[in-house]
């Protein structure tokens, strides 16, 4: 993933889903919705000519009271204004080493001890599922163990397994936000092939993927609550944490 080629798209998505009249801008006959990009450049106090390089991916490295003004203007979210400066700057997470894909023993020791009666799992920056505990694994409406290793995705999980749909509550809610996290994962991490790879082999089984994909929404996993429906006891609503470990940047738990 190139990450200037997708700053493009990114910012006129944001541009796009603003309001002219919440700035007291005149609506007039326009192209397409939201703010235009001369608007964009007025609000934020910088030139034209600046604002169209920049969403160009050719103003070099902006700085950081440009990017804040365009951030602000366009009224980002945190992880939004995380992506901007990602894109417009080329900034990557640092990575200490190689992607594995194995846990180390203490994390699953924790995964059955700390949690016994929580499910949990562990969650690359793919949303691969690298381990989970026995409430996880009842949870879920397939066991991972009996997966090949690259069917153990929650992506893909959520598209293109037949149960998805009936086990979430809210089934498109809890797709989008999977999307939004591994689009803020290729901003992070645009050398990591098998991320494209994922979103490639996606895109050809759903349309759903395809659309949503492209409109750039980023978000982190944070924090939330997820509905789930199990057939021996019903609806589950359930509050989840998601935990960085420091150990590894491209782990995350998630009870």
């Amino acid at each position: 993933m190139d990450q200037r080629s997708e700053l493009s798209p990114f910012l006129r998505t944001r541009r796009d889903r603003m309001s002219p009249e919440e700035y007291g801008l005149p609506v007039g006959r326009r192209r397409s919705p939201g703010l235009r990009r001369a608007e964009i450049a007025q609000l934020a106090g910088t030139s034209v000519d600046y604002c169209i390089r920049l969403e160009q991916g050719q103003a070099g490295r902006p700085s950081a009271a440009v990017l804040d003004a365009v951030a602000r203007v366009l009224r980002l979210t945190p992880d939004e204004r995380e992506h901007l400066y990602v894109l417009a700057r080329a900034e990557t997470t640092p990575r200490r080493s190689a992607p594995t894909g194995k846990v180390r023993q203490s994390m699953r020791r924790l995964l059955e001890l700390r949690y016994l009666t929580t499910p949990a799992l562990v969650i690359g920056r793919r949303m691969d599922v690298l381990a989970w505990n026995s409430m996880a694994a009842a949870l879920m409406a397939e066991d991972c163990a009996a997966l090949p290793r690259s069917r153990r995705n929650l992506l893909w999980h959520a598209f293109c397994s037949p149960a998805a749909r009936s086990l979430y509550v809210g089934w498109e809610t809890a797709a989008r936000q999977g999307i939004a996290f591994l689009r803020l994962s290729a901003g992070r991490c645009p050398d990591d092939p098998a991320i494209a790879a994922l979103v490639g082999e996606l895109s050809v089984r759903s349309e759903e993927l395809r659309t949503w994909w492209a409109q750039h929404d980023v978000q982190d996993r944070g924090s939330g609550r997820k509905g789930f429906n199990r057939p021996l006891v019903g609806r589950l609503d359930l509050d989840y944490e998601a935990l960085v470990s420091c150990a590894r940047d491209s782990l995350t738990e998630a009870g």
